[in-house]
């Protein structure tokens, strides 16, 4: 396991390999994002980026195709992309996003089929889509999602690029409950499709599983200290299933699917992450867990 020492100056909130493995960037609440090059085991710092004015609680890398582009967000209520200039590799914000009017949680781009587009949330209560157009312009569909405010979201993979209704997310709030949206073209609006009802407290995560080859598969992590796993039935009604029987022992902060999406992370506040996946039983077992 690599350890990168003395990387921020406060607590550290994310940190997103970039679509080759070859950058690190991580953030912190010391309003700072950091990019590292990778070459191998070793990490060297090439960039940190200022410009946020609160703790910067997420960043997200666009798809390659896009450039070398990157999206943050923070409690100053701003989600910022930067760009890296191929002259003098120095990293510029070439936009801001300050539609919304309290901390922004989450930002996480669509899968690239469906052109840059960057889905955000906030404590406002409000989720945004903003679609970042060939001309170099940009349009944004903003709309209430959960009253309390809305902590995370996640982009369901997409299976017709060419139908406009293929863009579909899951969002998770402060009012216990996760809800699946989808763009429906006629009206030109995210309409709500489903509602995840489960938890008994905040739910602070949520991750669509990026492979539905065989099976959709939803994860929603929850300070009740559970973890429920969502699949659509035949009729297309979403189940739920426990992960563990026994609770966690602290907070569900974060869960994370990997790419083949049959193995779940889930990472908690007693400091550790543990690894999930499902037998042939369909029943959920431990696959490992990180302790550092």
């Amino acid at each position: 396991m690599v350890t990168i020492g003395n990387a921020h100056d406060d607590l550290i909130h994310d940190a997103v390999l970039d679509y080759y493995g070859r950058r690190l960037a991580t953030c912190s609440s010391d309003k700072t994002i950091k990019v590292f090059e990778v070459d191998g085991e070793n990490y060297k710092l090439a960039s940190t980026l200022f410009h946020h004015e609160g703790p910067v609680w997420q960043v997200a890398w666009a798809h390659p195709k896009f450039g070398s582009i990157l999206a943050s967000c923070s409690y100053d209520g701003k989600a910022l992309i930067w760009k890296q200039q191929p002259q003098n590799r120095e990293w510029q914000v070439i936009a801001e996003h300050t539609v919304h009017q309290a901390s922004v949680n989450s930002v996480s781009w669509a899968p690239h089929e469906l052109g840059a587009v960057l889905l955000c949330t906030s404590s406002d209560g409000r989720v945004s889509v903003v679609d970042f157009n060939e001309d170099g312009t940009t349009s944004s569909v903003v709309f209430d999602a959960h009253a309390i405010g809305v902590n995370s979201a996640s982009w369901a993979p997409v299976s017709d690029v060419k139908d406009k209704s293929a863009r579909r997310f899951v969002t998770c709030g402060s009012d216990n409950l996760a809800k699946i949206w989808r763009f429906d073209p006629i009206s030109d609006k995210y309409v709500q499709e489903a509602t995840l009802q489960g938890h008994s407290d905040w739910v602070r995560d949520v991750a669509w599983s990026p492979s539905n080859l065989v099976k959709q598969y939803i994860a929603t992590a929850s300070q009740d200290r559970t973890v429920l796993i969502w699949s659509p039935d035949a009729q297309g009604n979403w189940q739920k299933q426990l992960l563990t029987e026994e609770p966690f022992p602290d907070v569900c902060w974060r869960c994370s699917w990997s790419l083949s999406g049959n193995i779940l992370a889930v990472s908690g506040g007693d400091n550790k992450v543990s690894l999930w996946k499902e037998n042939f039983q369909g029943k959920w077992e431990s696959a490992g867990q990180v302790d550092q």
